[in-house]
């Protein structure tokens, strides 16, 4: 199918810049207080997008694997700030664990896609790899940072069922297990309701994106159900995962409890 790609100038994007501009001001004028924030956050994504752009359009031409490979390591430096900042009431000395936890799903994910579903010429296809990777990462950190924050809040709650558990003769991990498919299950909620949703009440992204450029929207379609798959399963694999090496952290080497400051 040959489509026609409509490209956006300056006065097209000043023109959704001022879109956030009268929200702002909304928000002022309804003394809501998130006005600042918000035209902070849209120059910020402006910026931000604009500079990945350029870094795309150069890895791209350049077609190399080691500048694929680099870009997706500062991605997913980037992810590992962003969970733990994003994450609410938890340790200190977890960006390991998140780290580790990110690439191995991460590479796991990637490859089946690459490989088995999509299968590019060259395997490292930086105009399908690094994208992918972007829409992964996004999604996967928003539910670690969710699934984390969640956890040590239930922990917390749930002190005195946990003391009792440990004194009943449950191992760490029994007494732990509720919190952890709770943390897990919230993580998934996001994911859950896009995969219901799609294509009825919405058509995401990517989707939308190469439909816009003028590709074949069957085509378009059947990409986007693939990214939604693995959105799918690497959000619960890295949920399990992060659980898997963090639980621990509520309890000392004798496996009794230990609340997180």
């Amino acid at each position: 199918m040959s489509g026609t790609s409509y490209s956006i100038d300056f006065l097209g994007l000043l023109v959704a810049m001022l879109m956030v501009v009268a929200a702002a001001a909304i928000s002022g004028i309804m003394r809501m207080g998130i006005g600042r924030t918000l035209l902070w956050s849209a120059c910020r994504a402006l910026l931000q997008l604009c500079a990945m752009g350029f870094i795309m359009g150069f890895v791209i031409r350049a077609n190399n694997p080691w500048l694929v490979f680099a870009l997706m390591a500062v991605m997913l430096v980037a992810g590992v700030q962003i969970t733990l900042s994003r994450a609410k009431g938890v340790p200190k000395g977890l960006a390991w664990p998140v780290l580790l936890s990110l690439v191995i799903t991460m590479l796991m994910m990637l490859g089946l896609v690459t490989e088995l579903i999509v299968r590019p010429q060259p395997w490292y296809a930086p105009q399908l790899v690094v994208p992918l990777t972007g829409m992964l990462l996004g999604n996967t950190v928003s539910a670690l940072a969710v699934g984390l924050s969640r956890f040590y809040e239930s922990m917390k709650e749930r002190r005195d069922e946990i003391d009792t558990l440990l004194a009943l003769g449950a191992s760490a991990w029994e007494a732990s297990r509720p919190s952890i498919v709770s943390s897990i299950r919230l993580g998934l909620l996001p994911t859950n309701a896009s995969l219901a949703s799609s294509g009825i009440v919405t058509i995401p992204g990517m989707m939308a994106g190469q439909v816009i450029a003028g590709g074949d929207p069957f085509d378009a379609a059947k990409y986007q159900f693939v990214i939604l798959a693995a959105i799918a399963a690497l959000t619960l694999l890295a949920d399990s995962l992060i659980m898997l090496m963090v639980y621990k952290t509520c309890f000392t080497d004798t496996d009794q409890y230990r609340p997180i400051s």
